[in-house]
């Protein structure tokens, strides 16, 4: 991203009034600035669809009336040549040139696929660094399933993904209420560990020894196996294929109810049987066997494959959506920023003879990482190459690591009520990402009653994403029909 310069006197009101922030002169946090940095210059996008024709004056009257109040939505970030610095510098902003209406044939053939092509095609792009770092395109097509489709767009600088949605929320209310806050579940886990006894102690000493070893190994040279699903040199420069496969929450809580897991360990073994089998029928294409033909097996993936996420994690203490909404209106309070740490979460790829055995070794998995420091060891680890060695080279240490993985993994729980944008229904609400060094990422949200995967893919990695969703909704089928098969039978 370029830096801005010559930004002396920049006015600070907006459109329709004063800012009531302040942030002038204010540098931005170091995980901000990483975002910056070549190959980690990463875009958060949130697609929206709409049960009515979409009002885009509605919808600029009442954003400037709440989410411009918030500082980081009102200011440039300017580059600051003396110190090295980017700092935060509010400035006039125009709605008109942030909410974009492009002017659509409403008889345009093949909507679906030109709402898919136009939120890929804002992957090719960057926001100019003149004017705050957001956008937000409302498209006023009807599709199969929604009227109109709005799709925000923030650099990641501006805030983490949990901060950024739930200001996104705060801008929402409960469809059959619109005086009413969305809720959004709750987990019953306070904290991130408890020490419950001298062995627990022992045994995150131990998970976060075995962490860091293979940190720092990944760093140095251990890369996860060149399958079909891992990019190529330059992967975050190239366009991604944003697409969505929504399947039944029920579903997810019948195997979770069986199984005593969460639904987290059911969304992660889901994910695992979808990965396996999407690598089953891609390896069987490079084959030079028929299907049915190699060693008696339709089994076609390569044995003891390394393939890894990055599983993020929140560090910051939950806000409360409630918070945000107080501070968009007095202008006061509500923390704010980048606080991230990551695991390595190894995904056990191959086909399995019981379904459910995906979703007990994600959640032995998943478990050993909740028993370790491995999230704050890395969020601490940028901190500390940045005081040692500067912005360049967390930059570098964070695009290696990302790398030698495979996909980004990351999950947020949506409203249990259907809401209301601005007065437009909404019928999904499907988060991601563009800009990463990988070729994958996979976003799983709930909403109401069904959990969404969202998919970002580098099409010359992947150049059949949507067959992915198939594979992660077909696999949770199939795991749901095993365990509803072992339980009748516990019960003759």
């Amino acid at each position: 991203m370029d830096s801005s310069k010559g930004l002396n006197q920049i006015k600070t009101t907006t459109k329709d009034g004063p800012i009531r922030f302040r942030e002038e002169d204010q540098p931005l946090s170091p995980m901000a600035r990483l975002f910056h940095e070549p190959g980690s210059n990463v875009y958060i996008i949130t697609m929206m669809g709409c049960k009515t024709k979409i009002n885009p004056d509605v919808v600029k009257q009442n954003m400037v009336h709440s989410l411009l109040w918030h500082p980081r939505f009102s200011s440039l970030q300017v580059f600051d040549e003396e110190t090295g610095c980017i700092r935060w510098v509010p400035t006039n902003v125009n709605i008109d040139n942030h909410v974009i209406v492009p002017k659509l044939d409403p008889n345009i053939m093949f909507p679906d696929k030109f709402v898919d092509d136009y939120i890929s095609n804002l992957s090719r792009s960057s926001i100019e660094n003149s004017k705050p770092l957001w956008d937000l395109h409302l498209l006023d097509i009807k599709t199969m399933e929604d009227e109109g489709t709005g799709v925000f767009r923030f650099h990641h600088s501006l805030g983490d993904g949990l901060s950024l949605m739930t200001l996104l929320f705060s801008c929402t209310r409960q469809s059959s209420d619109i005086n009413a806050l969305p809720t959004f579940p709750v987990s019953k886990n306070s904290g991130y560990i408890k020490f419950t006894s001298f062995w627990s102690f022992l045994e995150v000493f131990w998970n976060s020894i075995g962490a860091v070893v293979m940190f720092v190994l990944t760093f140095l040279f251990l890369k996860d196996t060149e399958t079909p699903l891992k990019g190529t040199m330059g992967v975050e420069n190239r366009p991604r294929r944003f697409v969505r496969k929504s399947v039944s929450l029920t579903d997810i809580k019948v195997v979770k109810d069986a199984m005593n897991v969460t639904l987290n360990d059911v969304a992660l073994g889901v994910t695992q049987a979808g990965l396996s089998s999407y690598l089953n029928r891609r390896y069987s294409e490079i084959c030079d066997v028929d299907w049915t033909d190699h060693r008696g097996k339709n089994d076609f993936i390569p044995k003891d494959i390394r393939l890894r996420a990055t599983f993020f994690f929140n560090l910051r203490a939950t806000t409360k959506i409630e918070t945000f909404v107080e501070t968009m209106k007095t202008g006061v309070g509500g923390q704010w920023g980048n606080r991230i740490g990551y695991v390595l979460l190894p995904f056990a790829i191959g086909l399995k003879s019981n379904p459910l055995d995906y979703v007990k070794e994600a959640k032995a998995i998943i478990d050993r990482k909740k028993s370790s420091l491995e999230p704050l060891y890395t969020y601490f680890v940028v901190y500390l190459v940045l005081k040692l060695f500067g912005i360049k080279a967390v930059g570098k240490l964070n695009h290696k690591l990302f790398f030698n993985t495979t996909l980004w993994f990351t999950n947020v729980p949506g409203p249990e009520q259907e809401v209301t944008f601005y007065g437009h229904d909404l019928t999904y609400i499907a988060p991601s990402c563009y800009g990463q060094p990988n070729a994958l990422m996979i976003h799983v949200v709930s909403y109401i009653d069904k959990l969404t995967f969202v998919i970002s893919a580098d099409e010359e990695t992947i150049p059949d994403p949507q067959r992915l969703c198939d594979d992660l909704e077909e696999s949770l089928q199939l795991i749901k029909t095993t365990v509803l098969a072992r339980e009748s039978v516990k019960n003759k």
